[in-house]
């Protein structure tokens, strides 16, 4: 009866989370996930969890991640990258470059320095720079990274984040303003944006509803496959090839228009999301947080605002605007769902869609990048 308890608590207490989002708006600037990670903290630490928890959580992690994938990928569209502005393209490249250095000097200057399998940490923040929480999430299961290590990565990752933000949304394009040129493509339209609403609210709606279930559908097929091509590849490999096979069959999946139409896809697999990290909060230890934290908080901290500087002075190399530039990185270090926020922050609505696109491209990449420069630093 306590496993049954514990896994209807990890399904529909991410439904209680949100409706706290939605109806208080200091919770909602906390946000889901970090509110996500908080109780499952208290869930882990509180000695209620029954004697067989680790394999509930275990088997939830290892079914809302591959399950969440393809969901936010089915919204992407290979055919719609191409709409996105040169700048946007320089700019990305620019930006997953910075992040990509930036690990690099920090994995070398952080060393030794009282984090074990900081390549591991490296691969993360790869995924979480260049795409977000979901890259975060599988490449914690691709490089089986121990959850304390995570929940602590991803804790100071969003304090961090946050200073970040404030920063670009309160001085970022008046002080960089005065090295980048200034936005001039007033041809791009100004997309319909809906600032404030819920992207949850209708979710259950007959008409929406049904045609999640479709998409559902594909996700797990897609998901057999993975699972059934990892047979062909040893024990250690098998989460690799899961995840890797699941991304590029999403993204092959998300060219479809009878798919990639689907609404609330990006939203279903963000509760899955949230499921995932209640889930692996609930198994961290807190009294174990002391001994990791020596140069985790550096660490990321220079690649986040080290990255920032190193798209500004390649961003004036390239010639590349104020707005382009902050956007992107916007994309890249907080995920799209932010994107709308500094655009309107800067004033500047046409950004909107280069920034989303970015973020998505970000998504794509995010789990193949990461884990090959994870499985590069581990020879070093």
């Amino acid at each position: 009866m306590e496993s049954v308890l514990l896994i209807l608590f990890y399904v529909f207490a991410p439904i209680v989370i949100l409706h706290l989002c939605h109806k208080f708006p200091f919770v909602n600037k906390l946000g889901a996930v970090f509110i996500a990670y908080i109780v499952g903290l208290i869930l882990g630490n509180i000695n209620i969890l029954p004697s067989n928890a680790s394999v509930i959580q275990d088997w939830v992690m290892s079914i809302t991640i591959p399950l969440a994938i393809p969901l936010l990928l089915f919204s992407s569209n290979l055919k719609q990258w191409k709409s996105m502005a040169r700048n946007g393209f320089i700019a990305l490249g620019i930006g997953v470059f910075s992040v990509v250095l930036l690990v690099f000097v920090g994995f070398f200057l952080f060393k030794g320095k009282g984090m074990g399998d900081l390549w591991k940490v490296a691969g993360m923040l790869i995924g979480v720079y260049t795409g977000g929480t979901p890259n975060l999430a599988s490449l914690k299961m691709m490089l089986n990274v121990d959850a304390d290590v995570y929940i602590l990565t991803h804790t100071y990752d969003m304090v961090v984040s946050t200073v970040y933000l404030a920063f670009l949304i309160a001085v970022g394009k008046r002080f960089f303003g005065a090295f980048l040129p200034k936005f001039s493509n007033n041809q791009i339209p100004e997309p319909e944006y809906t600032n404030g609403s819920d992207p949850f609210w209708g979710i259950f709606k007959k008409e929406t509803f049904i045609p999640l279930l479709k998409a559902y559908g594909v996700a797990i097929l897609i998901f057999a496959i993975g699972g059934g091509l990892s047979m062909l590849v040893g024990k250690e490999q098998q989460v690799v090839v899961v995840i890797l096979v699941i991304t590029t069959l999403s993204i092959l999946a998300s060219t479809i228009p009878a798919i990639n139409s689907i609404d609330k896809t990006y939203e279903s697999g963000m509760y899955l999301i949230l499921i995932f990290s209640i889930a692996v909060a609930s198994m961290a230890d807190i009294s174990k947080f002391a001994g990791l934290t020596p140069g985790l908080f550096g660490y990321i901290t220079l690649v986040v605002f080290g990255s920032l500087v190193f798209q500004v002075l390649f961003g004036k190399l390239f010639k590349i605007d104020v707005d382009t530039t902050i956007i992107t990185s916007t994309a890249l270090v907080c995920s799209p769902p932010f994107v709308p926020v500094v655009a309107a922050a800067i004033g500047n609505k046409r950004i909107i869609v280069t920034g989303i696109t970015v973020g998505i491209i970000g998504y794509a990449i995010g789990n193949y990048l990461g884990f090959a420069i994870a499985e590069f630093l581990k020879y070093y």
